[in-house]
């Protein structure tokens, strides 16, 4: 029987849980690798040195590979953009048949942008690093988001993310807590220096796309936002540890945008910008476009950003915002806790906000409502596109060391409404006014210290609402998926 020499590296075999491979010697089975020129397959009848590794993932894979079988060199010098995208595309007719997981090993691994594929696994092992190239060429344009209407950065078109995809189904970025570097000082430079022609890329970003996954990764450095999921549903974010400098450039965390049906959990946020920002379109695009944020939930998120919010709702919320829930959730040295931000033009709304759990330090508010955010894609925006908001619900609040308990700004004839703040004490220093409050209403309970007029508290002690049901995307469980290293002599 024939062996498959000259490999490179150990050859693997892909399992899920139902599938059993022998601990035994001598048994016979096909391993199949995907390389540059195609498919080969290998057999073997005698293994050794047999390494299994499991992960949690929403779908397992039949087929493997390695970076390396592509030509892949992990110097951080060598371009692998081509080497990325052979595999990927060499990948992709696996799609209905099983599906494919790459994995990345360890090394640094320079690419530019590359897009994925469907029922796809993108595994980074420890000690993976996954270099952003600091090169423009590598980066293809893209035209700008149909719910925005203009760039952000500047008005014609955006970079290609670094990792991309869009219209896909299943598709899973993980690992064993591989990094995924972004070396965003290059763009923050060319920021701050006003020299875009296009606006910076993302670090991951999936358009169009529903059963994403997005897990145990390290990520730092982002050259914008670091998380981009974008008119997509059924989507797990988890154990994220995401890092770049407090004073970086729109460096959010996590920005789900136009998006239903989405878990958040168990992340680290350090960052220049929002360590979450739920988002869904800017002004008149984004009303056109008419695709809300919905149905989203958030735990034990931990949070430090000094210039921005743990959460933010907005400022583009010209889809809708909807049926958010927050629990469980920290932040240290961070401007805000969950903080609207909307103006008027926005239109659209952000209702039935619920949240509850928080535990703070060194804040500067712990409430925050912004209805004059200002930002807008065009200077002719419409001043009778009102934001509703209303419906917004917190409790369970713990902070110390603050500046302000609240600043709560509505808009002149569009104020506000069905706010509602219970079990919250707060330890503040300094600052004799805690609370400033105009054109909002609400209510309060056992809150300290004592809130405004506008938000009066009840006689009678009340926890605000927080729904007993779960979300859909909550009864998702992960499978355990595995794959096996297996030398061959």
């Amino acid at each position: 029987m024939k062996t498959e020499q000259n490999l490179g590296h150990t050859l693997t075999m892909m399992s899920c849980p139902k599938l059993k491979i022998p601990h035994v010697f001598g048994v016979l089975f096909l391993v199949v690798l995907l390389g540059s020129t195609g498919v080969k397959v290998a057999e073997s009848r005698v293994t050794r040195g047999n390494d299994q590794h499991e992960y949690p993932a929403i779908n397992c894979r039949k087929h493997i590979a390695y970076l390396t079988d592509f030509g892949a060199v992990g110097d951080g010098k060598t371009s692998n953009t081509k080497a990325f995208e052979s595999a990927i595309r060499n990948l992709s007719q696996y799609a209905n048949d099983g599906g494919a997981l790459l994995v990345v090993p360890p090394g640094k691994w320079l690419t530019g942008s590359f897009n994925l594929t469907s029922h796809f696994t993108l595994f980074l092992q420890n000690n993976a690093v996954i270099l952003g190239s600091q090169d423009e060429s590598d980066w293809p344009s893209l035209p700008v988001l149909p719910s925005y209407g203009k760039g952000r950065d500047a008005p014609d078109g955006r970079f290609s993310s670094l990792i991309f995809g869009t219209n896909l189904t299943d598709v899973v970025i993980t690992g064993f807590n591989g990094t995924i570097d972004g070396q965003g000082s290059y763009w923050w430079d060319k920021f701050h220096t006003d020299k875009l022609n296009l606006t910076r890329p993302y670090l991951i970003e999936i358009m169009f796309s529903n059963q994403i996954q997005i897990s145990n990764l390290t990520l730092i450095n982002s050259p914008s936002w670091f998380v981009h999921p974008i008119y997509s549903s059924d989507i797990i974010i988890q154990g994220l540890n995401i890092v770049a400098p407090i004073d970086s450039p729109n460096t959010d965390g996590i920005n789900p945008d136009s998006c239903t049906n989405v878990r958040i959990e168990d992340c680290q946020v350090i960052s220049g910008d929002d360590c979450v920002a739920i988002k869904s379109g800017w002004d008149d695009y984004g009303i056109k476009f008419g695709m809300p944020s919905q149905q989203i939930v958030i735990r034990r998120l931990k949070c430090i950003s000094p210039d921005s919010a743990m959460i933010a709702l907005g400022s583009e919320m010209s889809g809708g915002i909807k049926d958010i829930r927050v629990e469980d959730l920290t932040a240290i040295n961070t401007q805000s806790a969950v903080r609207i931000k909307t103006a008027v033009g926005r239109g659209a709304y952000v209702k039935d906000i619920f949240v509850r759990g928080l535990k703070l330090h060194t804040m500067k508010y712990v409430f925050w409502m912004t209805g004059s955010y200002g930002s807008h894609p065009d200077p002719n925006f419409d001043p009778k596109a009102l934001p509703n908001i209303t419906g917004i619900n917190y409790s369970n609040v713990n902070a110390e060391n603050v500046t302000y308990s609240a600043r709560l700004d509505g808009i002149s004839n569009d104020p506000f409404t069905d706010i509602c703040i219970s079990d919250v004490t707060i330890h503040t220093v300094g600052k004799k006014l805690q609370w400033n409050c105009t054109d909002i209403q609400g209510v309060t309970s056992n809150v300290v210290p004592k809130p405004c007029d506008l938000l009066p508290e009840k006689e009678e002690k009340f926890s605000c609402p927080f729904p007993d049901d779960k979300l859909p995307i909550e009864s998702v469980e992960l499978r355990t998926c595995s794959f096996r290293s297996v030398s061959y002599f």
